[in-house]
């Protein structure tokens, strides 16, 4: 099937004809929900099976490959404008996303049209329905994959940066031989799958260490002994935050950060970082260092295009200002070393300033460490239920914040909560909305006024 050309420029700019198209997409989504296996499914077998009905468009693919606990999607978006800037044109694939399945497919930082994923769907339908026969039936997820790998090679992508899903040893992902692999670090989350220790679950990310392939990592203690066994055995070249390369610390407010990154090459000075947070000044590090690899294989990446890079680099969701007076602030921490992100940032930003939580995780998370990190710091908690069914008992949240905060309330409905949170605080105060990223681009929605394109 031809690729070429949206699904406007087949219809025209007609209402008429755009809402046939969103019509085409949302079939086509309905379709991909259907047609996947429920749930996570660790393993290969099924995605090698899925991208070798399609030609195994991977094989074409020059990658990064970005894994770890927190800072994925942050350094992916930091590397991607980087590439961008050195004048690539550059594949993302990440996941989840906020309110659009188009948002994991992107070129150039831009998101894949809805016309065109319509199209991608079809073409991969006939291959899901002939494994589907042979009783091979793939997850979503590893959809996701093979029709990002497509995607990728149809638009003839210089380079793409490419998210882990869940782990890495046997995440959907790994089928590609990168230029680089990221490792930003490892933390406790996803126990059911990985393991309920640091070492088995840097075990299981330490998965996408290839042979002769150079590895940055912003990983400790355990885990990075973990990383560099695997390393040792894959004789792959091992560069760590903190020994090898680190951020230094210029300027840090709301509304971005300047800093240096030093390392094996000397330094970068100079660097403007639209993302808040300390956290990202590390994220950030582990993208120059990666850039920085890329340019000793070969690839144009210079001075210029990290620091025009970084100062593009945006991750919506992610300490993200949406509303002043108040002021309202999104972001998705839903672990534990996510929320001691964010309680640093709270207290960097905001000293002396009443704060109003919005939280709601799944149950799967670790919701009483979470809520010892964050519900102190608030004058009121506002609980609600994240969307979808791992929610479980969304009000035992409540009952873990009451430990920690004078005012817990309990609103099912995410717009409601949020508006309940906004009658509570003052002009000067500051509402966070965190937990579940699911919940983040709900609140978002109903902050922004977005309409959700997507079949739910």
């Amino acid at each position: 099937m031809a690729l070429g050309g949206s699904g406007q420029n087949r219809r025209g700019v007609s209402g008429v004809g755009i809402e046939m198209a969103m019509m085409d997409y949302e079939e086509a989504i309905r379709y991909m929900q259907n047609a996947a296996a429920v749930g996570i499914k660790p393993g290969l077998e099924r995605i090698a099976a899925l991208l070798g009905r399609l030609g195994n468009p991977e094989r074409c693919l020059r990658a990064v490959h970005v894994g770890g606990t927190n800072g994925k999607g942050s350094v992916c978006a930091c590397l991607t404008a980087v590439l961008v800037a050195a004048g690539y044109r550059v594949g993302t694939f990440t996941s989840p996303h906020l309110h659009s399945y188009t948002e994991r497919f992107r070129i150039d930082g831009r998101p894949v049209a809805p016309a065109r994923l319509t199209e991608l769907i079809w073409e991969v339908k006939p291959a899901l329905e002939s494994l589907r026969r042979e009783g091979v039936v793939p997850t979503e997820f590893e959809i996701h994959t093979a029709l990002a790998f497509l995607f990728f090679a149809r638009e003839a992508v210089d380079i793409a940066v490419v998210e882990v899903g869940l782990g890495g040893r046997f995440d959907a992902t790994n089928v590609i031989f990168p230029e680089v692999a990221v490792i930003t670090n490892v933390t406790v989350d996803h126990t059911d799958y990985l393991g309920e220790t640091v070492e088995k679950i840097a075990w299981e990310k330490a998965g996408i260490i290839k042979s002769g392939v150079p590895v940055v990592t912003g990983a400790t203690g355990a885990a990075l002994e973990v990383i560099a066994r695997e390393c040792d055995v894959k004789g792959a070249p091992l560069f760590v935050l903190g020994r090898d390369f680190y951020p230094v610390e210029r300027e840090n407010d709301l509304s971005g950060q300047v800093l240096a990154v030093c390392g094996w090459w000397g330094a970068y000075e100079g660097l403007r970082l639209r993302l808040p947070g300390r956290h990202q000044q590390r994220n950030a590090a582990c993208a120059v260092a990666a850039s920085q690899l890329l340019a000793e294989r070969g690839w144009r990446v210079d001075a210029a295009a990290i620091t025009k890079g970084l100062a593009a680099a945006t991750w919506p969701g992610r300490l993200e200002v949406v509303r002043e007076k108040p002021l309202v602030v999104l972001d998705g921490a839903h672990n534990a070393a996510g929320a001691e992100a964010l309680k640093e940032a709270l207290t960097d930003y905001f000293p002396g300033r009443r704060l109003v939580l919005v939280i709601g995780m799944f149950a799967d998370k670790e919701r009483a460490a979470v809520a010892a990190t964050l519900c102190p710091l608030a004058g009121a908690v506002v609980v609600t239920r994240p969307p979808g069914t791992r929610a479980g008992d969304w009000r035992e949240l409540a009952a873990l914040a009451r430990r920690h905060a004078p005012a817990v309330y309990e609103v099912e409905e995410i717009a409601a909560a949020v508006a309940q949170a906004l009658g509570f605080a003052g002009p000067e105060d500051v509402v966070v909305i965190t937990g579940s990223l699911y919940l983040i681009a709900a609140a978002r929605a109903a902050l922004l006024g977005l309409r959700r394109p997507d079949v739910s």
